[in-house]
């Protein structure tokens, strides 16, 4: 073992067997840790949500029931919507499949860019806010090193989840169960102390109705509600994320997923709403320097003496890790969107490969890579990161929600409900839109216009990307053509089999499917050294990938297509006197398999050369050597530094 791969198990762990029916179960999440991993990040907007709705009444703080009851409203509203997603795409992919399904393509790959962007956000918001209400404790002095501390967080996060999903989410649940603990406790001990002053509260509320319409009327009254309400709005960040991670639950997955939903929309609107009732009872004032929050907590624990101390801390320190929980759904989900549409092509394709943990680790490394540079440019500003965050979710909400409706008006005719969950949609697509049309306009000067700008930049980029392999897959049809021809010839040859000779030269040919790019590179072997090859074995590695390994049926259906395209090949030869083998091989890395495979050929096949085709494009650019693995010569260095002959054969394909 080289000393790089020992570094890279003590750090990120050994690998796992793709083909082992029992990793699916060892590495999904049952519900309850599928609530911390994916809940963390709606349950911690609960330590900023209702302060920013609160402090947006200006004065009249009793309207602040009629805020928390519209919220809590909606969170149940959009979790329900969220419910009927999982329902309908079991597999999972959230917003941007069914925007992509129900709508098309194009709207689907904009909503998969908003989410994107929101899940570096999520991730940089979260670390930066977890820092910030820890080092509310130390010296002001000490500010200076937050920004260092904040992107050490995000390297350490990142590393956490090139590990896998389960080894970050675990660690992780006695912060989240912390957090659920002391808040309930808050919001519990708050009603049942203030019982008698809940009629005095109504009243107080009433009183703030008429003061505000006695002022500028009814409609000011609800513009001072919706605006409130709008504001709090990062609130809702964070439901989609169960839709966009059903792929890591454990079966059965609906089910799994829609009991998180569950647990998420509970926790959420009951906290929201509990923390602006207790604000209420315990006349929270904004305080500088600290947050709503902290000045409930002091205000409920200062006749408690050391032991109010103590709860006080616990509770601050649990909101602030609990934060850094929630950077764990822009991991979870960020790679997950992005390796769907790298499958369809939005995205380059490396990043829907999967690590020999099982982890889409090109995608974490992104996400985790992007929020340092977040984290880095913002240099930790919470102001600047709350105006950029919490748009582009609500993009993909109102998107989500637009192409339900639109699926259940469809299939109106054979569904007998279809009604009733349209207008579950329908009353979700108008509250998401009003609150992305409120955002946009309160945030677009303060900086929300940046969001938005390099989002139409990710578009744009995918746009391009997609165009490239467009073209790429046109330039291959004349490939193909190759494909119908020896196709129609397979078993109407009647040539017998050769036989194995292990004293001649035995040509290992590397193919991928049966398409042309293999028969061309069959081709040019047999063109290129004539009779020299008695002996052929085809080799394909079966790519287990974010596409395809989404339980043991899938993998097993991967195997199933690659020896059948394996078998198409040997029949061939065999037709024209040959003798051929198949020998197929699965994992998550091509190169290390075909390495494995060759150490078991050469003790049996001493006379092997390997081959392999390579595209060579019309124009070689930046774009090309990114947007495609050139895996063959990664391939050809492996082997050549254990002694291997390896010839690469140029297939050249023309406009």
């Amino acid at each position: 073992m080289s000393f790089f791969k020992a570094v890279k198990n003590v750090i990120i762990g050994q690998a796992k067997d793709p083909q082992d029916k029992h990793v699916f179960q060892h590495l999904s999440l049952i519900a309850v840790l599928a609530w911390v991993g994916l809940g963390a990040d709606g349950l911690s907007s609960s330590c900023y949500g209702p302060e920013e709705a609160f402090l947006a009444l200006h004065g009249h703080p009793y309207l602040g029931i009629f805020v928390a009851i519209l919220t809590a409203l909606t969170v149940f509203v959009v979790s329900a919507s969220y419910s009927q997603i999982i329902e309908l795409f079991p597999s999972g992919g959230g917003g941007y499949l069914v925007a992509s399904k129900l709508i098309n393509p194009t709207v689907g790959m904009v909503s998969g860019c908003a989410l994107l962007i929101d899940y570096v956000l999520t991730i940089a918001i979260s670390i930066v806010s977890g820092m910030a209400a820890l080092f509310s404790f130390f010296p002001a002095d000490w500010q200076v090193y937050l920004v260092p501390c904040s992107l050490v967080g995000v390297f350490l996060l990142m590393l956490m989840n090139m590990r896998g999903v389960k080894e970050t989410v675990v660690p992780l649940t006695p912060v989240f169960m912390i957090f659920v603990l002391t808040h309930i406790f808050v919001i519990v001990y708050a009603l049942l102390t203030h019982v008698g002053q809940v009629p005095q509260m109504m009243h107080a509320g009433l009183g703030d109705v008429r003061a505000v319409t006695a002022d500028v009327g009814w409609f000011g009254l609800l513009f001072l509600i919706l605006r409130a309400y709008s504001l709090g709005a990062g609130t809702f960040t964070g439901i989609e994320a169960v839709s966009n991670g059903l792929p890591i639950l454990r079966e059965p997955r609906v089910v799994t997923g829609k009991k998180t939903m569950q647990y998420m929309a509970v926790s959420l609107a009951v906290t929201v709403a509990g923390l602006m009732i207790a604000y209420l009872l315990f006349n929270v004032q904004h305080v500088e320097g600290k947050t709503l929050n902290a000045v409930l907590l002091e205000n409920m624990t200062v006749s408690w003496g050391p032991w109010g101390h103590v709860f006080l801390l616990v509770t601050l320190v649990s909101e602030a890790m609990l934060l850094f929980v929630a950077a764990q759904a822009g991991f979870l989900d960020g790679p997950r969107v992005l390796s769907n549409m790298a499958i369809d092509r939005w995205a380059p394709t490396r990043f829907s490969s999967l690590s020999d943990r099982l982890v889409t680790q090109n995608g974490v490394i992104l996400m985790g890579s992007a929020a340092l540079l977040t984290v880095f440019l913002t240099k930790g500003s919470l102001h600047l990161l709350v105006v950029l965050y919490s748009i582009n979710v609500f993009i993909t909400f109102c998107l989500s929600q637009a192409g339900m409706v639109r699926h259940w008006w469809d299939v109106r005719r054979g569904d007998r409900q279809w009604l009733k969950k349209l207008g579950v949609n329908g009353i979700g697509f108008i509250m998401t839109a009003f609150i992305l049309i409120t955002m946009v306009a309160l945030k677009f000067n303060e900086g929300g216009w940046v969001t938005l700008l390099i989002t139409a930049a990710l578009v744009v980029v995918a746009i391009m990307i997609r165009a490239h392999y467009r073209h790429t897959l046109h330039l291959l049809k004349r490939l193909n053509i190759l494909v119908e021809t020896v196709a129609s010839t397979i078993g109407q040859n009647s040539g017998v089999p050769g036989k194995l000779d292990r004293n001649a030269q035995t040509a290992v040919i590397l193919v991928n499917g049966f398409n042309g790019l293999g028969l061309h590179t069959l081709m040019g072997v047999i063109r290129s050294f004539g009779i020299g090859f008695k002996n052929f074995v085809f080799l394909q590695v079966g790519v287990v990938d974010a596409g395809n390994f989404k339980g043991v049926e899938a993998v097993e259906a991967l195997q199933a297509s690659v020896r059948k395209d394996l078998e198409k090949y040997v029949e061939f030869m065999h037709s024209h006197g040959y003798y051929a083998e198949a020998v197929s091989c699965f994992g998550t890395d091509v190169v290390e398999e075909v390495e494995k495979v060759s150490d078991t050929l050469m003790k049996r096949l001493p006379g092997v050369v390997y081959f392999g085709g390579q595209l060579v494009f019309p124009r070689e650019n930046i774009a090309t050597r990114w947007l495609h693995n050139y895996t063959v010569f990664a391939i050809q260095r492996r082997l050549y530094h254990k002694g291997r002959s390896f010839v690469i054969l140029p297939i050249r394909v023309d406009r």
